[in-house]
């Protein structure tokens, strides 16, 4: 397993990537470009900016960063091409997008490999979590320099339901990715794909019967408004990988790419810790507002995971000691 001690002493050098060039040193000022699909304000944003801070106020600002937010740069997968020919230099994107180029960082997204965010906090931070990241250089030409999270993720009904039998024949608003899909759908869900500006609407006008998401976005959404209640499965998250281009990289000097891996590291811990902090706050402003809080029994869960295992180990190997490693994380 690699360390992220030594992923970031890798990164510094440079030799984390295939045929890295020596370091070319800084002649000039240069812009990094950073995009990001979440819009101002939240933590991931909040993140890319302060390592722009850091970058300007280390270099005396010769070495700076301006972050695209929402999506101004298109959606993941554009950003992934982007990152790809070096026309972005970074970009935080979701484990989904880059667990669909790279099955095994799929694997974070098995339900019930962690069941709280601070669990969840705790893995990203594990050696594991970084040896996941090894074949992006060589699969996707990206550098991965590191993990933040969301909260866990909940589930909203607009019809009463006690537990997680209530998902059986709802049409449920999910991520996309296949990792959800599969996992809803052995719950006998109608995984129902809508675009995130019109979530709110569709449960609204029962276009859906339901939906999940981070408790941040939720609350920023007021999901609580069009739903009778909320389920805390404590089921699955949706992590954030900071991605660094190759090409981008390797046109870096070595004391820059020791400045940019240390510079992310930092803004990401702080992410991760501030994440972990709010949890409960929003747990407690959804409890204020009167919509009914369900928790299943984990005893559910153990069929459930019988059966996505069958489904996803096979392409993502390394999910049996995913589990391992998450099942001593509490």
């Amino acid at each position: 397993m690699i360390s992220r001690r030594s992923l970031l002493a890798a990164a510094a050098a440079g030799t984390a990537l295939p045929l890295a060039m020596p370091g070319v040193l800084r002649a000039q000022t240069r812009d990094l470009r950073l995009g990001v699909i979440t819009p101002p304000n939240h933590p991931w944003n909040n993140a890319a900016l302060k390592i722009g801070e850091v970058l300007k106020e280390k270099t005396g600002g010769k070495l700076t960063m301006t972050v695209f937010h929402a999506g101004q740069l298109g959606n993941e997968g554009a950003m992934m091409q982007q990152l790809q020919t070096g026309a972005l230099d970074m970009a935080f994107l979701q484990a989904a997008e880059v667990g669909n180029r790279v099955p095994n960082v799929a694997a974070i997204l098995a339900p019930y490999v962690v069941r709280s965010t601070e669990a969840a906090a705790k893995l990203v931070r594990q050696p594991i979590a970084m040896q996941m990241l090894e074949p992006l250089p060589k699969e996707t030409g990206t550098l991965g320099l590191g993990w933040g999270i969301t909260s866990i993720r909940v589930v909203f009904s607009a019809k009463e339901i006690d537990g997680i039998a209530g998902l059986n024949g709802m049409k449920l608003r999910i991520n996309t990715t296949p990792a959800f899909r599969d996992f809803y759908s052995l719950l006998g869900a109608a995984p129902t794909p809508i675009p995130t500006p019109q979530v709110f609407d569709a449960m609204a006008n029962g276009q859906v019967d339901g939906l999940e998401a981070d408790l941040d976005f939720s609350w920023n959404q007021r999901f609580d408004k069009v739903s009778k209640v909320l389920m805390r499965m404590d089921a699955v998250f949706m992590p954030m990988i900071a991605l660094a281009s190759g090409k981008a990289w390797q046109s870096l000097s070595a004391e820059d790419r020791a400045l940019i891996a240390e510079a992310t590291k930092a803004a990401l811990d702080a992410q991760v810790d501030e994440t972990v902090t709010n949890a409960p706050k929003l747990i407690k402003q959804f409890e204020g507002t009167g919509i009914k809080m369900v928790v299943p029994p984990a005893a559910d869960s153990a069929p459930i995971i019988a059966e996505y295992d069958k489904i996803w180990t096979p392409k993502a190997p390394i999910l049996p000691e995913l589990r391992k490693v998450g099942a001593t994380l509490g």
